[in-house]
């Protein structure tokens, strides 16, 4: 069932289902971007910049979510190509000429693993980034350089000390500008205080949209390329936290294959559908006109929000926008009743992986 919202202004009706904090590790997003800054800018990285040819980031859910977003300034600012690969081996490409980043935030996923000792057979140049565990021990004893960060939470409520060091040391690097990690994280905490606990439903941007999406088959569309990891990011929080299917696509690229599937919304057994589009506010009229089109097609189906994001600069947005997708996802785990630490089905397949030889 669907709800108005307004319960999520009672005073511990999002937090009487979350004994871990989830909620407290959003609101304090910020000052983690303010220490990750402080231990990358420590951090010695001794690491050598010429020849570099492409980057690649290897990691798996949480650890490698802010490789999206690094990917996605690559594209918009930097020097060399820059992929995030998911998998226990890297791609052909990657050998001398390539920076890989292993980024894994207990420092024990096996996948990752698997791929830092591929990187090392390759000759790859290698940065860990890790709160310990097998990869730190691993990267020590080979003499990589680690960027160690504090343990202790979820992966993926840790988006700025797994980006952050990134980003640092990339600019370090000179294979993309420095990033204004200060400004960002004092304008994602200005913007926090229109998404708390405390500021009430009718002014509350994330509890209107947790509601919106509440008894939904919910649809999140990225208005662009950077607005779509910004989508991707949302949907892998809405399954954690909310325990909540969410679909997810990109403009242009929908309006080749997906807008056609709209057509047949009424046949597949989904009683009601809850679509929203990030953007920017600054794309092109071109792509302001399919959106707009799109809008009007797929309405019969479907109800449809747009949701903008704020900020000076393309990392500003781009996280700022992020963390509003994980307050309306602490919000619709609440609506849903679910506590958001939880995550029962990945914990079950990593003890069958465990156990298996």
């Amino acid at each position: 069932m669907s709800s108005d919202g307004t319960q999520l202004d009672h005073p511990t009706f999002v937090t009487r289902r979350d004994p871990k904090g989830m909620y407290a590790l959003a609101v304090g997003f910020p000052e983690q971007c303010r220490a990750a800054l402080r231990i990358a800018e420590s951090t010695p990285i001794s690491l050598v910049a010429d020849g570099v040819r492409q980057v690649v980031l290897t990691g798996l859910g949480g650890s490698a979510a802010g490789g999206d977003f690094a990917r996605a300034l690559f594209e918009a600012q930097g020097r060399v190509p820059f992929s995030v690969n998911r998998d226990y081996t890297l791609p052909g490409y990657v050998g001398p000429d390539t920076l890989v980043f292993a980024t894994s935030y207990s420092g024990n996923t096996e996948e990752t693993l698997s791929a830092y000792a591929d990187a090392r057979r390759r000759g790859a140049r290698i940065l860990a980034v890790t709160s310990g565990g097998e990869l730190a021990r691993q990267a020590e004893f080979d003499g990589v350089p680690v960027v160690t960060i504090p343990s202790g939470q979820p992966p993926r409520t840790a988006m700025g000390f797994m980006l952050v060091p990134v980003l640092v040391a990339a600019s370090r690097l000179s294979l993309l500008p420095a990033q204004d990690i200060a400004g960002t994280a004092a304008h994602c905490e200005a913007s926090i205080e229109g998404w708390r606990r405390e500021t009430p439903f009718a002014d509350n941007e994330a509890k209107q949209i947790a509601a919106y999406l509440h008894g939904t088959m919910g649809v999140v569309y990225g208005l662009g390329g950077w607005q779509s990891v910004v989508a991707g990011r949302w949907r892998g929080q809405l399954n954690e936290n909310a325990k909540q299917i969410v679909l997810t696509h990109v403009f242009p690229e929908l309006n080749h294959n997906e807008i056609i599937g709209w057509e047949g919304a009424s046949r597949i057994g989904v009683s009601r559908w809850a679509t929203l589009i990030l953007e920017d506010g600054t794309e092109s009229d071109r792509m302001r006109l399919r959106a707009d089109v799109t809008e009007q097609i797929i309405g019969h189906a479907t109800k449809v929000r747009r949701v903008r994001a704020g900020g000076p600069t393309l990392l500003a947005r781009m996280l700022s926008l992020a963390l509003l997708g994980d307050f309306v996802s602490l919000y619709l785990a609440a609506l849903n009743g679910e506590d958001p630490y939880a995550i029962k089905s990945i914990d079950a397949i990593k003890d069958a992986l465990s156990r298996s030889p």
